[in-house]
């Protein structure tokens, strides 16, 4: 058999994050962009530009896999309290070994630290980007639970609701304020309490933790621009607390995402849901976007079912995987 030569030997390396610049990771992030935008109708350049500005202050968790000395995958983490988030994973698709090998090494190494990492009891992530079941076995195998979730679609080409909801005499429909905050924050863990969605996001357990997440989808371009003008509260005439939040962010020149819809547990099954989201999307195509998204839950059977009358379909497939220490 005839042997290899030299020049066809690849070497491949899996090397600490922060000893990488952000030119170095230019082109990776380019390729990953277009990736977010066929797949997702999602416009990455903002994150991208946020987590490039990160690798150039050199203090961001994560590796790099080279081939011969090129960057051809990456990925990161973040360190939030007693938990660690996996950000992203992404290879590129022109790498001599198969780019999903690539990110399952780099799954592998981070999951290695982050779990022998002192003071790290809860490892977190939502590959939104990957097709669900991609690295189930990887996860799996390192004692992790994992739960599908659907990314859903609508178009909305200017359209009208003619069964609008009458909002309730006791409640008052306006868009969302800055002063809302704290309101939203109660509302959340309220809403999300012994739900499946706060097993995969611990965030959603608390007060505090809910304006974390606030914080993050409000001030942070990870889930988009944030639009408060097709962002919807019903607040309580009587009272200060919300008794329903449907918030928005600009993915796309025409597209937006709903990052959170939440009614208050006892006034469940009452169309509230529907009430906002409708609102919400007539805000949106009144604003001339042609399309609408949101993420859920399979678990969640009773919001997929409303999502689907509504008229969402399914446009891609993936996993939230979560990790606690025993």
């Amino acid at each position: 058999m005839a042997s290899l030569s030299r020049s066809a030997i690849v070497r491949q390396d899996v090397l600490d994050l922060r000893h990488f610049s952000a030119s170095s990771l230019r082109d990776l992030l380019t390729e990953e962009t277009e990736l977010w935008q066929r797949r997702l109708r999602w416009d990455y350049r903002a994150s991208a530009k946020l987590l490039l500005d990160y690798l150039d202050s050199r203090v961001l968790p994560g590796f790099v896999a080279t081939e011969d000395g090129r960057p051809v995958g990456y990925i990161f983490c973040v360190y939030e309290q007693h938990k660690a988030v996996i950000g992203d994973v992404f290879a590129t698709a022109n790498a001599r070994e198969r780019s999903n090998r690539i990110e399952s090494r780099l799954l592998e190494h981070t999951l290695e630290l982050l779990q022998s990492t002192p003071g790290t009891g809860r490892v977190e992530t939502q590959l939104l980007l990957h097709p669900k079941g991609q690295f189930r076995e990887v996860f799996t195998e390192n004692g992790f639970d994992v739960y599908p979730r659907v990314f859903m679609e609508r178009p909305l080409r200017h359209e009208r609701f003619a069964d609008t909801i009458p909002v309730p005499p006791a409640l008052h429909l306006r868009a969302w304020r800055e002063n809302d905050f704290a309101a939203a924050g109660r509302l959340i863990a309220q809403a999300y309490q012994g739900h499946l969605d706060s097993v995969i996001n611990d965030q959603y357990r608390t007060t505090a933790g809910s304006l974390r997440f606030l914080h993050n989808i409000v001030r942070f371009p990870g889930c988009g621009q944030f639009d408060p003008e097709t962002s919807m509260v019903l607040a309580h005439r009587d009272r200060e607390d919300l008794a329903g939040i449907v918030l928005c962010s600009r993915v796309n020149v025409d597209t937006g995402h709903v990052t959170q819809l939440c009614i208050e547990p006892t006034l469940r099954h009452n169309g509230l849901g529907r009430l906002l989201l409708i609102e919400c999307m007539q805000a949106l195509s009144a604003q001339g976007l042609n399309y609408i998204s949101l993420t859920v839950t399979e678990g969640n059977q009773e919001a997929l079912g409303l999502y689907r009358r509504m008229g969402f379909k399914a446009r891609h497939t993936f996993d939230a995987m979560v990790w606690q220490r025993s």
